[in-house]
């Protein structure tokens, strides 16, 4: 295998998870001699994040090449062919470098955790063949590769030719890290001169806990982001780290989607700001593009370096660092950063062919007929009007949820169910409906659970959820482009079947809910109902009040599949089975469309 220039093909040592054993090392290149001479060496740092099971530049719910409005490329390839004309450019080292969310995202990583598992067929994952052939020096976990549990992430990294870094997952059972917390690679910067040991420390994102706390709760504990670092980033320069780099996975923002209740989801900058000792910081999560930022640490003065790649391959971060020997030590003596853009390249044909068998096997198997539709249905207006492709989801919701608890104590109470509006692009269309389809309409990973909500937890539940509008006044414009707050994501916005409701944009966030019926009478504060829901939204997610409780179901059974399975048992999508038309948007009691 071809390693990065300068680094060593000798012996690697992994970092003990305990944290007390030897670092991950590659023993250096450096050749012996006399005194460095007193010069300026590059050192570059390449990164990706948020790849998202995507390797080919491929859109596999239009079943075409991907294209967006910007004619972005996506996948690992593309970040491949960038990498490898910069390893050919440079002059001194390069490290390769991702801050996580890989193994989830596409038709093709889900058909590889669910239809196909490597836990059941132990074939290699499509991204760790991918990501292989690129020869990364280290990824770090996302709060993704959590989705399909951990034996299917322990295989996944076993599989990696490189370790898979995470400092703040604390296995429960032993009270030490899970997974490897940093490395430290020496490399050669040059002739005659010293070794450059660089530390790479890893840390994942603890939203994971709320997540995907079905596969985690009781094994795996995440800890604060900044309080890692700030343990982790002196033993590493104790162990002779030159620099210290950080690739994380979580944003800049310094806010949470989740509220309080776990450590930051997104505390890159005040990681910078905080804790001594780092040079640089990759990160992603957000799926922004930040090109170069620079915080300055509070205790130190010195400038570190942020920078996050977009997503999906669609953005390659450029870190370079200049170093020069000062008094025996290297010292950085200039840094910058920038984004490059993976259409300006073409595609790896060395990663494309590693997967092509499993790509063309994916996009044969969402190219499947599951129903014919006897009209079209599109997800376009889904955000600000009832439309019955959403009803399709809560009908089916409400279907499982109906016949698993029939018998139950239950079983007397009506079944509500809840959906967001994912995509703004989906679409059912008349005649044949295929499993890309369904897909394209419900894009994550999701299984179904329901809980027991009272007529006043479903109107705070409602209320929570339309803060999504800006506020109109009556007689103002309403434009469907700009009638949602930019601060708060489609996913973070849901919608209520099984009652009947009007939303007020005209009123202030929190009073918003002017209508709360079912069958034309008000919902009593103390009514009971089942509500099925998603594990993302009952395990906290979008910090939604009263959802986070004890479920009445939960068969761990995955929306996009119930909703494929209901349509094949069907043979036949017809609005007239599922379509209820009961909420709308107002403006002081006036319908807005």
């Amino acid at each position: 295998m071809t390693l990065p220039t300068g680094v060593s093909r000798r012996s690697v040592l992994a970092a003990s998870a305990a944290g007390a054993a030897a670092p991950f090392v590659v023993s250096e290149t450096a050749q012996a001699g006399g005194r460095a001479p007193e010069k300026t060496y590059r050192l570059t740092v390449l990164g990706t994040s948020d790849t998202h099971g995507n390797v080919y530049n491929w859109d596999y719910y239009k079943d075409a090449e991907y294209d967006d409005s910007a004619h972005n490329d996506i996948g690992v390839a593309k970040l491949a062919a960038l990498v490898n004309r910069l390893r050919a450019e440079a002059t001194g080292p390069v490290l390769v470098l991702d801050a996580g969310d890989t193994i989830q995202g596409t038709p093709l990583a889900t058909y590889y955790a669910k239809q196909e598992p490597i836990t059941s067929t132990g074939e290699k994952h499509p991204m760790a063949r991918a990501m292989n052939v690129l020869h990364y020096d280290a990824v770090t976990l996302g709060n993704h590769e959590f989705n399909y549990g951990l034996p299917l992430l322990n295989l996944w990294i076993r599989q990696l030719g490189f370790p898979a870094l995470a400092a703040n997952a604390i296995s429960v059972k032993t009270g030490k890290p899970a997974f490897t917390p940093y490395v430290i690679k020496k490399v050669s910067v040059g002739r005659h001169a010293p070794a450059l040991r660089v530390g790479i420390l890893g840390l994942t994102n603890p939203g994971s806990a709320i997540w995907d706390k079905a596969n985690v709760e009781g094994r795996i504990e995440f800890t604060d982001m900044i309080a890692a670092a700030a343990k982790w980033v002196p033993i590493m320069r104790a162990r002779g780290a030159d620099i210290v780099l950080i690739s994380a996975h979580g944003g800049d923002s310094g806010t949470s989607s989740y509220g309080p209740e776990l450590p930051n989801e997104n505390p890159t900058a005040l990681i910078a700001e905080q804790v001594p000792g780092i040079d640089a910081i990759l990160f992603g999560h957000a799926h922004r593009e930040v090109p170069q930022r620079f915080v300055t640490n509070q205790a130190t003065g010195e400038q570190v370096l942020l920078s996050e790649p977009s997503k999906w391959g669609q953005r390659l971060t450029r870190m370079d660092f200049d170093i020069t020997r000062v008094k025996g030590r290297w010292k950085i003596t200039g840094k910058a950063a920038a984004s490059l853009n993976t259409n300006t390249v073409e595609a790896d044909p060395k990663v494309l062919a590693v997967v092509r068998k499993q790509h063309e096997k994916t996009v044969a198997y969402v190219n499947q007929v599951v129903a014919a539709s006897t009209v079209e249905l599109s997800a376009a207006a889904s955000r600000y009007r009832d439309t019955p492709i959403l009803d399709y989801i809560n009908k089916v919701q409400t279907d499982t949820v109906t016949a698993a608890l029939a018998g139950s104590e239950y079983a007397a109470l009506p079944v509500l169910s809840i959906a967001a509006p994912f995509s703004r692009t989906a679409v059912f269309p008349r005649g044949d409906v295929k499993i890309k389809d369904v897909a394209g309409l419900y894009i994550y990973d999701n299984t179904l659970e329901a809980v027991v909500l009272t007529g006043a937890e479903v109107k705070a539940y409602l209320e929570h959820s339309a803060r999504y509008f800006v506020t109109h006044a009556a007689g103002a414009p309403v434009d469907p482009e700009t009638i949602s707050d930019p601060a708060v994501p489609d996913y973070n916005y849901d919608v209520f079947s099984g009652v009947d409701y009007d939303i007020d944009i005209s009123k202030p966030v929190g009073s918003r809910i002017t209508r709360l019926q079912i069958d034309g009478a008000d919902v009593a504060a103390d009514a009971r109902f089942v509500v099925a829901v998603n594990n993302y939204r009952r395990s906290g997610g979008g910090s939604f009040p009263g959802i986070v409780k004890t479920q009445v179901y939960n068969a761990q059974q995955e929306i996009r599949q119930l909703l494929i399975d209901w349509a094949q048992a069907k043979g036949r999508i017809d609005p007239a089975d599922f379509a209820v038309p009961n909420w709308r948007l107002v403006r002081a009691g006036v319908p807005v469309f």
